[in-house]
Parts: structure tokens; C-alpha cells; sequence
């Protein structure tokens, strides 16, 4: 009996002894489980947070992309009027080329009636 009490005695401290590594190990397994629900915590606000900046940067985005669309629309219509004052610019530069001709014309042909009044002024007065 003494022996059988010595072997029970031996497997209960061997048992307890297991009985403590396991509650350790248990202890540390709950540590880890824990720091990982901590960091699943930071991840999902960090998500969250980038969630809130994608959200922003994509409405700063679409505004800016209306700013561009009605920057490209004003400068289509200051194109479409720099166009139209460039044909009659275009115009006028035509109609002041043929002014100029015909002034050089007119200059001409009064040159040459002024001379044709001098010399019959001349001529009466020689007659």
C-alpha cells in the first residue's frame, strides 16, 4: 500500500505538474489571443481611417474634376471667340490692305491730273 501511495503520490504531482504547464501555456495562449484582438482592434480603425481618407480624397477628386471640366468648357468658348474676333480681325486687315491700294491708286492719279493741270496751266499761259 505504502508503494501504491508513493506511485499515486508520484502520478498526482507528475499530473499536477502538467496541470500547470498546461494553465501556464493556457495564460500565455489568452495573452496572445488577447494582444491579437488588440491589434485586430488597431487594424480595423486603421482600415476605417484609411476608409475615411479614400472617401475624402475621392470627393476632393470628383471636385476638382468638375473644376476641370468647366475650366476646359470656359476655355472651349474663349476659343470659339478668340476664333471669331480672328476672322474679323482678318477681315479688317483685308479691308485696310484694299483702302491702302486704292489710295495708292487715288495718290496716283491725282499726281498725274495735277500734272496734267500744270502743264495745261502752262500751256494757257504761253498761249
Amino acid at each position: 500500500l505504502q508503494k501504491e501511495l508513493l506511485k499515486y503520490k508520484q502520478e498526482a504531482r507528475n499530473l499536477q505538474g502538467i496541470k500547470d504547464a498546461l494553465q501556464q501555456r493556457l495564460i500565455q495562449q489568452d495573452a496572445s489571443v488577447l494582444q491579437l484582438k488588440q491589434e485586430l482592434l488597431r487594424a480595423n480603425m486603421d482600415k476605417e481611417e484609411l476608409h475615411n481618407q479614400n472617401v475624402d480624397l475621392q470627393r476632393k477628386v470628383e471636385e476638382r474634376n468638375r473644376l476641370l471640366t468647366e475650366y476646359k468648357k470656359e476655355l472651349g468658348q474663349k476659343d470659339w471667340h478668340l476664333q471669331q474676333h480672328q476672322t474679323k480681325l482678318d477681315e479688317i486687315l483685308r479691308q485696310l490692305s484694299e483702302a491702302s491700294y486704292q489710295q495708292v491708286d487715288l495718290e496716283w492719279e491725282l499726281e498725274h491730273k495735277e500734272a496734267l493741270l500744270a502743264h495745261c496751266m502752262k500751256r494757257e499761259a504761253e498761249e
